[in-house]
């Protein structure tokens, strides 16, 4: 089967992708600079699927070594391209560190790759929709403002994709605006695993659970929504994962709608933050240290998807639920407490 390139793949969403990729019989090579994740991925991966993928570790920001990749890999026909910074409130922080990276990094790798046929899969966002004036979002509602430097590389990067597809016959591109990732892989060998204080709320509430962390705070108690505080669209990193497999596929057999396309990945459902701190005490059987703080700058108050487009087309739909994703999680959690990774 066909060679697919992974570009942040020992990242969270990455390790789960080359797992369905190589169970959907590709072979994964990855390329990681190993600045948000962990070299130890590449063995817990191996547990999972019996092989160790093929790795890279370099900075995709390096447009020679990007160039030298691509010279000595002819045979890529794929590439899903996670390798990006990805925290909104770090970005509000650092814009200039998020528009270096997330730009220079996909320039780069769309140049090298000029002329040759290839099948690329766009790690994008809900955020690319702001604050959406209905709800359940579609992908023709109106991009808006971002409300973050992280959100606004995100759309820029889609205005470069789609142009670049436009210009280009050799790439067919899809976006993947995907929602909230949560949870961590049925063995609890690979999940989300943050440097540093998290940036999420589900490994926040996982490590406040376990006792890494003292408590979790909840930005914002006073939205209008449900019960106060923001509420997000959260999906299964394997169903995610394999929504990538999904979008390969479609690419590989000619994408009806032309060579540029996007689709929500989602489960069509929002859950608030406090209705998540209560499915994850039901789940695990913990009681959560938490309080509520002010808001934080550049969140969005509500956003959930439509995702009729993504089952029609990429015959995909999510399939675990949040029971699933807050079990899971903690199987991870517990699983890192007994064999820390680093």
């Amino acid at each position: 089967m066909s060679k697919i390139l992974v570009t942040g793949g020992t990242g969270y969403i990455g390790s789960h992708t080359v797992v369905e990729l190589h169970h959907a019989g590709y072979t994964p090579v990855i390329i990681d600079d190993l600045s948000n994740s962990n070299l130890q991925i590449l063995d817990q991966i191996e547990k999972i699927i019996g092989l160790k993928p093929e790795f890279h570790q370099f900075d995709l920001c390096d447009s020679t070594k990007v160039e030298d990749f691509v010279k000595n890999n002819p045979d890529v026909s794929g590439i899903i391209h996670f390798a990006a910074s990805k925290a909104v409130g770090e970005s509000v922080a650092k814009p200039l560190k998020y528009y270096h990276n997330n730009f220079f990094s996909l320039i780069n790798v769309l140049q090298a790759y000029q002329g040759k046929p290839i099948n690329f899969v766009f790690s994008s966002s809900c955020t690319v929709y702001g604050e959406p004036d209905v709800l359940p979002v579609t992908e023709t509602a109106p991009v808006k403002k971002a409300t973050s430097p992280y959100g606004n590389t995100k759309q820029i990067a889609e205005e470069i994709l789609s142009e670049t597809a436009l210009a280009h016959d050799n790439y067919n591109v899809i976006a993947l605006r995907y929602f909230n990732p949560v949870g961590a892989h049925e063995s609890a060998l690979i999940g989300e695993l943050p440097l540093g204080v998290p940036q999420n709320l589900l490994p926040f509430i996982t490590q406040t659970a376990i006792g890494k962390r003292e408590k979790l705070t909840v930005f914002g108690g006073d939205y209008d929504t449900v019960d106060g505080s923001c509420v997000r669209d959260y999906i299964h990193v394997v169903d995610l994962a394999k929504a990538h497999v999904a979008a390969i596929k479609l690419l590989e057999k000619g994408n009806p709608n032309g060579s540029y396309d996007v689709f929500n990945v989602g489960t069509g459902i929002g859950y608030s933050v406090f209705q998540t701190i209560a499915a994850f005490e039901k789940a695990s059987g913990q009681k959560l240290n938490y309080e509520v703080g002010p808001r934080r700058d550049g969140d969005v108050v509500q956003v959930w998807g439509d995702v009729n487009k993504s089952s029609a087309a990429l015959g995909w739909t999510a399939t675990l639920g949040i029971d699933e994703m807050m079990s899971s999680a903690w199987a991870w959690e517990k699983y890192l407490q007994e064999n820390p990774l680093g």
